[in-house]
This record gives structure tokens, C-alpha cells and sequence, in this order.
């Protein structure tokens, strides 16, 4: 017996699967070309203000479901607060010093042999900075 025969289910024009692999890029790109984001705070140009800092991941790997979970959490506070009435700029933000970032770049250096103590502080800590610009990219379009 066919089953789905013997449902009686809502006929509607929505298509069966949302396909959301292929039709979020089209939703952002919308919202993009409308300007949705600017007209957003165009609207609450006067409100009183709501910021939410974005942040901080360690700018040291790529991003994991704990990033995705806090992220999400953070932009839901965010929209609730537009919708009372604040002006909600969105403000990002990466930890760039401090110790998971050097670890890092200490691993680098064990594994091409070198010593870190014999690195130049001024040298080190430029490698660091470039490290953690360069995963500031890499977790900017991962998110």
C-alpha cells in the first residue's frame, strides 16, 4: 500500500526541500544588495544605543561549534534588543595576544627546529601579530 496516498496532507507551493546550502548565499546576497544591515541602524539612528562586543576567540585556529554556539547566542540578545528599540551596531572583536597565540607560534618554531629563546623579542612578537591577522581573516569568513 502506498501511504502517502492515504495521508491527507496540505498541498502547498512550497518546494519539498529548503535547500539551504544553495539558497542562503541568495538570501545574504539579498540582504546585501538592499541594504538590509544599514537601513536596519538607519532606522534607530536616534535610539539609545545597545552594544554587544563580538568576541573574543583567540585568533589561533579555526572556528568550532563552541564559536558557532556563543555567536548565536550573542546575535539573538542583539536582535532583541533592536526589536525594543536600541540601535544595535554590530561591533566583532579577536583576542590577539596573549598566550594561546604564542604557544602557537612557539609550536611553529619546535617544529622547524628552532628555539624561541633565541628569537629577537621584536621578532617574536611580529610573528605572533601576523599569525593572529592571519587567522582573523580565516575566522572572519568562517563565520
Amino acid at each position: 500500500m502506498e501511504y502517502r496516498a492515504s495521508l491527507n496532507l496540505p498541498r502547498t507551493s512550497f518546494p519539498m526541500r529548503a535547500n539551504a546550502a544553495r539558497r542562503e548565499p541568495e538570501q545574504l546576497a539579498r540582504w546585501d544588495e538592499g541594504s538590509l544591515y544599514e537601513r536596519m541602524l538607519a532606522q534607530r539612528a536616534e535610539a539609545p544605543s545597545f552594544i554587544l562586543h563580538d568576541g573574543p576567540p583567540y585568533a589561533n585556529g579555526n572556528m568550532h561549534m563552541g564559536h558557532v554556539l556563543n555567536r548565536v547566542l550573542k546575535d539573538v540578545i542583539v536582535k532583541y534588543k533592536h526589536m525594543r528599540g536600541f540601535r544595535t551596531p554590530y561591533v566583532p572583536g579577536w583576542d590577539c595576544h596573549g598566550l594561546p597565540i604564542e604557544w602557537q607560534v612557539e609550536q611553529q618554531y619546535r617544529k622547524a627546529g628552532k628555539n624561541k629563546d633565541e628569537v629577537p623579542v621584536a621578532q617574536f612578537r611580529q610573528e605572533c601579530r601576523e599569525f593572529a591577522e592571519k587567522w582573523i581573516g580565516v575566522q572572519a569568513d568562517e563565520f
